[in-house]
């Protein structure tokens, strides 16, 4: 804000603090709380899209809505609440009240409904009350609030004057009902695992530490679930699923935040084919059932800049590819040969600028290509498959390559949504992997896991052949809503604090 602006706007501050002294002076409530509704503007808009004039006329109801004004229009305002907007008219009685009014006030009216010459719908402003000063200005109605930080700084700003934002957050709010309808529906159970954890596990992720006065420990805020409701799957509920909120602390990006929403789900006497399966049909759906269709519009390019927007239908098969097979895919130069060996393949993947770690091995080198080379260029729904053993510590490994496991990834638009595989049962097998990933972090990797010897104690009372996946609710949002950045779909995402 340029130093024009800022005095501009302390001077309409000041002046709207000198109304609310007057209203202090003279009343003694300033902030009425009284004042109760008995409807809405999307209500009556709806009900009476068909009513003509003669018949609003006819009519003596009277309709008392409450909502913040966002529009003056002399004979006219236009009233906003969380369903809509409508216009008041101004009768004769109402003028002084309206003249006393700025934009940004919270209001109470009631009156009959009348519809104007144009055929808009209207309240004949009968009796009115102002309920809340607004001491700020709202921005300017035809540029809105432009600047997209104090769109996420201030999203309480943007969710007033942005009507673009209240839709994509209704479309989350739709999404989350319909996935837990889904799962409901198929028999899972919702459950609440712990999110303060002796040993953060489930995922490889950096975790945020904090500590426990008094117990006198430090704890981890959870990076994934994982390990708790495969607990559950050893405690005999065969189908849970739980929404949850993870903390990883990576940095941030277009793509990245430090807490955001995950959706996992566990399905005792399943497989990772039955978990693609699954997604396929619960994407399909929700496209359906929240947006209306299975035709959707996505932006693409890469996290700094959008190339072009283009059509998908998610009623097509979602296709289904090895990592290996993707990655001679699109590197049509590189042979299965060279992919196959360590060192021809490290030498790719340093040709392509990236620094390689002497711990790792043609798995991980395998999937530091895929990343610089595959991922960005999924565009259509597409399940890449068969992930190194090397990568995945928690997936059970294929009985025809133990170099690969039973796991998938979910793609769209060039970005991850889904990670699932059949589950890792066997307790020796999962303690060695767990030992791996402790010499991972000794040798310098803090995203490695921790040994978590209750769970393997868990495994070793027995759990059920099992597969289980965890799709990212953020980014399906951003998918449904053609949202380039994840701070478009969370409500308040992290900021880095104002100066």
């Amino acid at each position: 804000m340029n130093k024009n602006n800022e005095e501009d706007e302390n001077r309409l501050i000041a002046e709207r603090r000198a109304k609310l002294l007057t209203i202090r002076e003279n009343k003694k409530v300033a902030f009425p709380n009284n004042f109760k509704p008995n409807t809405n503007a999307s209500e009556l808009q709806e009900k009476f899209i068909r009513t003509s004039k003669s018949e609003l006329e006819a009519l003596s109801d009277l309709y008392a809505l409450g909502g913040r004004l966002i529009r003056n229009r002399g004979a006219f305002l236009v009233l906003q609440d969380s369903t809509g907007v409508i216009q008041l008219y101004v009768n004769k009685n109402a003028r002084k009240f309206a003249k006393s009014l700025d934009l940004g006030d919270i209001i109470g009216v009631q009156g009959r409904l009348y519809r104007s010459g144009k055929g808009d719908l209207y309240v004949d402003m009968e009796d009115c009350v102002l309920l809340t000063k607004s001491l700020r200005p709202l921005p300017d109605k035809f540029h809105g609030l432009a600047d997209q930080e104090l769109r996420y700084r201030q999203r309480y700003v943007d969710l007033i004057v942005n009507p673009e934002a209240r839709r994509v957050f209704d479309i989350r709010s739709k999404l989350v009902n319909y996935i837990r309808m889904f799962f409901n529906e198929l028999g899972f159970f919702e459950v609440e695992t712990p999110m303060l954890q002796t040993i953060p596990g489930g995922a490889v992720a950096r975790p945020f530490v904090t500590h426990h006065n008094s117990l006198g420990i430090d704890m981890f805020m959870r990076i994934a679930p994982e390990l708790y409701l495969k607990r559950l799957i050893v405690g005999g509920y065969d189908r849970v699923y739980e929404i949850n909120r993870n903390f990883r602390n990576e940095g941030l990006s277009s793509r990245h935040n430090p807490e955001f929403t995950m959706l996992e789900f566990y399905q005792a006497y399943a497989t990772y084919i039955d978990m693609m399966d699954l997604t396929e049909d619960l994407i399909k759906g929700a496209a359906i059932n929240v947006l209306g269709t299975e035709d959707i519009k996505i932006s693409v390019g890469n996290e700094q800049s959008i190339d072009e927007t283009i059509s998908l239908n998610l009623n097509e098969p979602f296709e289904r590819i090895s990592v290996f097979d993707s990655i001679l895919k699109f590197n049509p130069s590189l042979r299965a040969q060279t992919l196959n060996s360590i060192d021809e393949a490290s030498e790719f993947l340093r040709d392509l600028g990236c620094d390689i770690k002497p711990s790792w091995g043609l798995g991980k080198i395998q999937i530091e290509i895929f990343e610089k080379t595959v991922e960005q260029k999924l565009i259509k729904p597409t399940f890449i498959t068969m992930y190194p053993a090397e990568v995945s510590p928690l997936a059970r490994l294929n009985d025809e390559n133990s170099f690969v496991t039973d796991r998938f990834e979910f793609f769209v638009a060039g970005q991850e949504i889904a990670n699932g595989f059949s589950e890792l049962n066997d307790p020796e097998d999962q303690s060695e992997r767990f030992k791996h990933q402790v010499n991972e972090k000794k040798l310098g990797d803090q995203e490695a896991m921790y040994f978590d010897g209750d769970y393997i104690r868990a495994l070793e009372y027995g759990m059920p052949p099992t597969a289980g996946e965890g799709i990212g609710i953020d980014r399906l949002v951003m998918l449904f809503t053609n949202s380039s950045s994840i701070k478009d779909v969370i409500l308040f995402p992290h900021m880095r604090p104002e100066s």
